[in-house]
């Protein structure tokens, strides 16, 4: 039998060299504490990581920065088909640190969690370990990506942080609630949109450009939750 993986999309260069200065330099500047304060009973057992005090407000600008940068992305918007974005949460793991299998609260906040989402901070060569690892019935991926670029999964995986053996590893998490609520229905939109813009970048608008088009248009209106 064929295993299949859920969709993971990798973006690059979601920030850019000047958005990272900003957002190291607000890091370096706030105080950081205890990633159990903030997850559920289960994942607390597992859970063992810094993140940076969201009653803060001095990390008010940085968070919007990146919150806008990251719905600016078109192959974002296209894979997720984002309604809202839950606060951002911007995590450290050091040396010894690690974050074990869990899946995330299905309910933020009182928002609903489809989409999850890791941007990482730091140059991948700055530190071993910390790989985002995501768990299907296909085998495992582990995920260690440049600073600036994001790793994107459906949220109802299993996954874990393997542990930090040299350096610090910084992310910003965070989770977006869909119009689209089934993975396997963004996924075909997402397959759909990106033939029919490779389509138009190879023939303009076309007959078949326009019956693709019509199906997407139709489909999100058949699956979307306004």
């Amino acid at each position: 039998m064929a295993m299949r993986r859920a969709m993971q999309i990798v973006i690059a260069d979601i920030l850019k060299a000047d958005d990272l200065t900003a957002v190291h330099e607000a890091l370096s500047a706030v105080r950081f504490i205890d990633g159990r304060e903030t997850t559920g009973f289960a994942a607390r057992k597992v859970k063992d990581n810094r993140q940076a005090d969201a009653r803060d407000k001095s990390l008010d600008a940085v968070r919007s920065l990146v919150a806008t940068r990251i719905m600016e992305s078109e192959l974002f918007r296209m894979a997720v088909r984002p309604k809202t974005l839950s606060p951002l949460l911007f995590s450290r793991t050091e040396v010894g640190m690690q974050y074990g299998v869990h899946v995330d609260d299905a309910l933020m906040g009182g928002m609903r969690t489809d989409v999850s989402f890791t941007l990482f901070l730091d140059a991948p060569e700055s530190y071993d370990g910390g790989e985002l690892v995501i768990e299907s019935s296909a085998g495992d991926d582990a995920i260690k990506l440049p600073a600036g670029s994001m790793i994107v999964y459906p949220s109802t995986t299993l996954h874990r942080v393997a542990q930090v053996t040299r350096g610090q590893r910084n992310v910003v998490a965070g989770w977006a609630r869909s119009f689209v609520r089934d993975a396997a229905q963004r996924e075909m939109l997402f397959d759909l949109d990106t033939a029919r813009r490779t389509i138009f970048a190879r023939d303009g608008k076309s007959a078949e450009f326009d019956l693709i088009s019509k199906s997407v248009a139709n489909l999100l209106r058949m699956w979307a939750e306004d």
